[in-house]
């Protein structure tokens, strides 16, 4: 049996990092523990380039696994807010715990703490007012809603370094972190976390009790993000925390020359298109658009592959590239949106024979595959060199596929050519979020001293978000200690 924490953090992704920034800001004194089944931030590497294709990194991913999460292989955008607005439009749902300004004050302060790490001074979004003000006039006009914030990019490679940097920081301030170590259960008894049981990745896995050991905390706080959403899954149904039903994001990654983007990409950087197509009236949204960027992939559980994609500071392609992805909710009887989709990501995986598949909007539209040849004679190149060509249309269903079809003819009529027929979908993208944990404004779960964070129960999305819910939960922890004393 280790030693017991004050406070142990299952994650070491943004809001798990600035958990544990924040306490030490605070001075609280106490023993802090994060545990990740990934390595160090300087030891993560993607071998694809090397390569050509993904090698499936064992025992976990290196894009999605280890300090700093996904975050530090994303293009590092920091998304920020519009003093006129009121409310936030872009992040998760903080906001309905904290409170507006509250939300505000707490990305002005986390965006403080990312400068002093090295994040570009420089915010994209703030100088074409008219324009952005114009494209956003006429996507009303079409039955789409366009929003334009502030944005930070930080970039990939300057993502990497910025975090390594935090890294360093929580090591000099006497953190524990646990690197290449699997949570496997929480201890949990009388309705209250005691701590948890981890044992150490390997690749060949092992169910001996001997490999278990115990951690004990009085208080455990579940920053697990996207790449843990599963497992807080089986948490939730093991020790009964109670939960809400939540969506899943179920789209693909779509991929286009820069010349067509170049407004919103010089106007906004990054601009958020929303819609509800006919005829099913799903939300539909544009996400972590790149713009000179590279479509990547990453290894999620049991060897799922899905598409995502990055930019960086100074290496540049000719192609932006941009999620479109649809929000399902569903309702009785159906309560496993996570499953529901895994089970889409395993059959456009099948058909590509373990890789990310790549179509044509032209072929799709023409209701044919695509070939190899064709994709070498389209008229612009693919980034990801491994993506298969082949047809999504197999795998993702009907109404997904009709809702990501009608909404790109939608954005068309604002930004003209992003119907174009040689544009590349890449399939599966598709955000995992845990059947949101139900939690109280201190965002503790059910279970008393349990508590959940960040994008994996549901609470936010994205980088910066994600850091305002780690600072947060530190402010909270501390006031508990205070009342303790």
């Amino acid at each position: 049996m280790r030693e017991k924490y004050d406070v142990l953090v299952v994650g070491m992704g943004p809001s798990a990092i600035f958990t544990a920034y924040e306490l030490i800001n605070l001075n609280v004194n106490k023993r802090i523990l994060l545990i990740d089944q990934g390595k160090k931030v300087e030891n993560r590497f993607c071998p694809l380039e090397q390569t050509k294709e993904c090698i499936k990194c064992k025992p976990f991913c290196n894009i999605t696994s280890g300090f700093s999460g996904a975050g530090a292989f994303s293009d590092g955008k920091l998304s920020l807010y519009n003093k006129e607005d009121d409310d936030i439009y872009v992040g998760g749902n903080l906001q309905n715990y904290i409170g507006v300004e509250a939300t505000k004050n707490l990305i002005d302060y986390t965006d403080k703490i990312y400068l002093k790490f090295g994040a570009d001074e420089k915010l994209e979004g703030l100088e074409y007012k008219y324009e952005v003000e114009k494209m956003q006039k006429k996507s009303k006009e079409v039955g789409l809603n366009l929003i334009s914030i502030p944005i930070r990019h930080l970039g990939t490679e300057k993502a990497h370094e910025l975090y390594k940097r935090l890294e360093d920081y929580l090591t000099a301030h006497k953190v524990d972190m646990m690197f290449e170590t699997i949570v496997e259960d929480l201890i949990i008894e009388d309705n209250k976390v005691k701590g948890v049981k981890i044992r150490q990745a390997k690749y060949k896995q092992y169910d001996r009790d001997e490999d278990i050991e115990e951690v004990y905390a009085d208080n455990v706080v579940v920053a697990v993000g996207r790449k843990g959403a599963n497992w807080l899954v089986d948490m939730c149904d093991k020790h009964k925390i109670k939960t809400k039903t939540g969506i899943v994001d179920i789209g693909v990654r779509y991929e286009l020359p820069d010349e067509i983007m170049k407004d919103v990409n010089k106007y906004m950087y990054e601009g958020k298109f929303i819609g509800r197509p006919a005829p099913f009236k799903d939300k539909v949204r544009t996400f972590c658009q790149n713009p000179s960027g590279f479509v990547s992939e990453e290894v999620y559980d049991e060897g799922i592959s899905l598409v995502n994609g990055h930019s960086y500071k100074e290496r540049k392609s000719t192609n932006t590239n941009l999620a479109i992805l649809v929000s399902h909710h569903f309702t009785y009887p159906f309560h496993k949106p996570i499953d529901y989709g895994r089970n889409v990501a395993k059959n456009v995986n099948e058909l590509g024979n373990g890789n990310i598949l790549v179509q044509r909007l032209g072929d799709i539209l023409k209701g044919k595959r695509t070939w190899e040849k064709e994709l070498k004679e389209n008229s612009f190149e693919p980034t990801l060199k491994s993506a298969v060509a082949g047809d999504i249309t197999f795998a993702i269903g009907y109404r997904t596929m009709t809702d990501i079809l009608e909404f790109i003819k939608l954005v068309d009529k604002v930004v003209p050519g992003f119907a174009n027929k040689d544009n590349l979908l890449y399939a599966p993208e598709i955000k995992f979020y845990s059947n949101q944990v139900e939690i109280n404004n201190d965002f503790e779960t059910s279970v008393e001293g349990l508590y959940s964070i960040g994008d994996g129960g549901g609470m936010t999305r994205g980088l910066m978000m994600a850091s305002c819910s780690g600072v947060e939960m530190a402010r909270i922890l501390a006031k508990k200690f205070f009342v303790e004393k």
